[in-house]
């Protein structure tokens, strides 16, 4: 059952890859969609199994050898303990919705087989980094993620801003990728193994170990972790190595929700608690995850407050959703974070999938500017997009509610600045997001319609393979938290993790535990916060719509200023694009051309002409001229032989 889980997404993207044109277009939908739903139906039954199995339904799978060299051994072997099985229904259930939903949305493209086929080993690529046993191999699984994303991302190759797109993401991730691999080689430094057991077995006793790192002598973990936070940072799209997820929408909409909601970028959230048992004895590194994760959450909302691309605003709202992952794991809360990592796969797919439906039923427009007045025409999509942003905003009921306000309750029983910090990051946050996701509704399906009355003409609901994926993650979107609370984050938190993630106990046994002792008004805070932007984004885009007009005009500044993203993309094209070109417009002009070439193959062809030049001066056609040739000949050959003596 396990292979059939994580190999079946291999086997359609292998036969629709190769034997598209064989099969056709249909039988290559048939094939992939086939084998991502088996794939997800399998996982459920694993979940089950694993998670409410104990700690004895755990176990490792070992395939076989696949590095021998000297007394360095790893095997290719599948880990399947809870966390996996958490990943395993996030993953295949995710992707499995995204397949169907493409056979309707990619109906008319001309290259649905290597669309299919690329979706099918992006999955399998995702599984296999959460089912590795050890580092080396989940760094196999990170990067043919990477891989896959930049084939999907870049699949309308003809379009340079998709060539674009794909190749900053594929760069950025690169940055994040050598901090990874270097995390890596720090651990194999400090454990002599790669394999997470023998890891985890030894890290209570290297909490105080130390080791040379560029120079300095440092605290080994802490090192170590922030090498592999820098990876993660890459994959999760934290500030500063964010700049790639925005662009990443000029792949089609399936993409968006497959790498944007569950799967991609939230494997820096798994890696890291998957490592926590390494990462609790690192607290330096932990309090660096707890403030680039609020950052991030604060800062990637108020990009979101600005933009108008329907896609962006909820690429945005990721970034800042996978912040509020990262501080629960700086705080200690792993299972918290995983938990808002499985609610949030289901909304904000639902929420991506939904923006396909309106951009479908829009003629291709983006732009929610645009829009606007189409709600009673694609009624099914505005009721799922309702759903996705009520559990978004976190409104009671729905999932994000329960996953999103045990995150910002855990930040506060920390009980530390940087943990008090992170909870006013997360309130300010959960305020904007509320902000920005009715001002998405609002713009898109209430008002006057701004869109032409040829776009008007063609406004139509999604045809039923699109809408029933959108009906399956909506269930998710409601129930998922309500259901799964007790399991993740609950009485039942330590029988269902079965020692597959690190919980520390302290003064209140562990943080999740802490978080019931919290002031009575920490639990309100952030729904109070969730329906104040509710209600301001009423205010501004439908009772008062002038408002925003005049208030960014009264602050056009610092409007300009997070319009453009806070200018990170001028700084790297300051820092790194430019320089960069010019370093390589010289290696090419001076370098290769006037040294390498000049001196080299140019440089010897030149003298050869110029040779050649005055030796066919010679070859005049006069009788004379070749006696006088001969004659200098045999003088010179008469005065060598007489010196030579």
């Amino acid at each position: 059952m396990e292979i059939a889980a994580i190999f079946l997404p291999l086997l359609g993207s292998f036969i629709a890859g190769f034997f598209g044109r064989l099969i056709g277009d249909r039988g290559a939908q048939i094939v992939t969609c086939l084998g991502v739903l088996t794939a997800a139906v399998l996982s459920v039954l694993l979940f089950i199994e694993v998670g409410f199995g104990g700690p004895e339904a755990a176990r490792t799978i070992n395939l076989f050898t696949w590095i021998d060299s000297g007394t360095f051994e790893v095997s290719w072997s599948l880990r399947i303990d809870t966390l996996t099985a958490v990943m395993l229904v996030v993953v295949n259930g995710v992707s499995s919705m995204v397949h169907v939903y493409s056979v309707g949305y990619m109906s008319h493209d001309p290259s649905r087989a290597r669309f299919m086929s690329y979706l099918s080993l992006f999955t399998f690529m995702m599984l296999m980094l959460v089912t590795a046993d050890n580092l080396l191999q989940m760094f196999f699984g990170w990067e043919g993620v990477g891989v896959a994303s930049y084939l999907l991302i870049n699949f309308w190759y003809e379009k340079k801003s998709a060539n674009d797109a794909s190749m900053k993401a594929f760069l950025v991730n690169r940055v994040g990728d050598f901090g990874f691999a270097l995390g890596i080689m720090a651990i194999f430094v400090i454990f002599g193994t790669v394999q997470f057991d023998a890891i985890f077995d030894q890290a209570a006793s290297k909490a105080d170990a130390t080791f040379h790192f560029l120079g300095f002598q440092v605290h080994a973990l802490t090192c170590a972790c922030l090498l592999l936070f820098i990876g993660a940072m890459g994959k999760s799209a934290q500030l500063g190595l964010h700049t790639w997820l925005p662009d990443a929408m000029e792949g089609p909409t399936p993409v968006s929700a497959l790498i944007h909601a569950a799967t991609m970028v939230t494997a820096g959230v798994f890696m890291l608690s998957r490592m926590s048992p390494v990462f609790e004895y690192a607290p330096v590194a932990l309090e660096v995850v707890t403030v680039l994760g609020a950052l991030t959450a604060f800062v990637a909302a108020t990009i979101g407050l600005t933009q108008f691309d329907i896609k962006r605003v909820i690429a945005y709202s990721t970034m800042s959703q996978l912040g509020y992952m990262f501080f629960a794991i700086g705080v200690g809360a792993y299972p918290a974070a995983v938990f808002h990592l499985m609610t949030h796969a289901f909304f904000k797919a639902l929420l991506f999938l939904g923006a396909g439906s309106v951009i479908h039923a829009m003629s291709d427009e983006q732009d929610m500017r645009n829009m606007g007045g189409i709600w009673k025409q694609i009624p099914v999509t505005y009721a799922m997009m309702w759903i996705g942003n009520l559990a978004l905003a976190g409104i009671p009921i729905f999932a994000g509610f329960y996953s999103k306000d045990m995150i910002l309750e855990v930040a506060f029983a920390k009980h530390t600045g940087i943990g008090t910090f992170a909870f006013w990051m997360g309130i300010a946050a959960a305020f904007m997001t509320a902000f920005y996701s009715w001002r998405l509704l609002i713009m898109t399906f209430h008002g006057k319609p701004r869109a032409s009355e040829k776009v008007m003409a063609h406004v139509h609901e999604s045809p039923m393979v699109m809408l029933l994926p959108l009906f399956v993650l909506a269930v998710g979107a409601v129930l998922a938290g309500i259901v799964a609370k007790d399991w993740f984050v609950g009485h039942s938190m330590n029988e269902f993790w079965s020692g597959s993630v690190f919980m520390l106990s302290g003064e209140h046994g562990t943080i999740i535990e802490a978080a019931h002792h919290v002031p009575g008004w920490v639990p309100y805070a952030p729904l109070v916060a969730g329906l104040a932007g509710i209600a301001l984004a009423y205010v501004f885009y439908m009772f008062v719509p002038s408002l925003p007009g005049a208030f960014v005009g009264t602050f056009k500044a610092i409007h300009a200023f997070v319009f453009r993203k806070y200018m990170f993309d001028e700084l790297y094209n300051a820092l790194f694009v430019r320089p960069a070109i010019k370093l390589g417009f010289g290696l090419w002009k001076v370098g290769d051309v006037a040294i390498i070439d000049g001196l080299g193959p140019d440089g010897a062809a030149k003298v050869t002409r110029g040779l050649s030049a005055i030796t066919s001066r010679v070859q005049s056609g006069y009788v004379y001229h070749y006696a006088f040739v001969m004659v200098i000949g045999v003088v010179a050959l008469a005065g060598w032989f007489f010196l030579a003596r």
